[in-house]
């Protein structure tokens, strides 16, 4: 890794860490709330493709954490956004 490759990297992370942060803070802005899942789909695939299609990183605990946090968040995210899509159609009933 060079210091290109890691300062990348570490600005990738702060933005999506950023959004996240704004998720949470507006969790039923739609947008956002899209926009934070596929930050969470796009560690998964990195992740999993530096482990099984590059083979640059081992299945260790460094990798095994943010491929659990990002499995579970996706997750939890899902079944929250049935949640967020029902609560706008009885906002759209209530308003006609």
């Amino acid at each position: 890794v060079n210091g290109l490759q890691a300062r990348t990297f570490g600005v990738w992370t702060l933005l999506s860490s950023v959004i996240r942060c704004l998720c949470a803070i507006d969790i039923r802005n739609r947008t956002l709330y899209h926009l934070t899942l596929f930050t969470f789909f796009l560690a998964l695939a990195h992740f999993l493709s530096e482990v099984f299609i590059y083979r640059t990183a081992a299945l260790t605990i460094g990798v095994m954490a943010p491929l659990m946090v990002a499995s579970f968040s996706i997750l939890g995210m899902l079944i929250g956004l049935q949640y967020l899509e029902v609560e706008a159609l009885s906002q759209n009933k209530k308003k006609n």
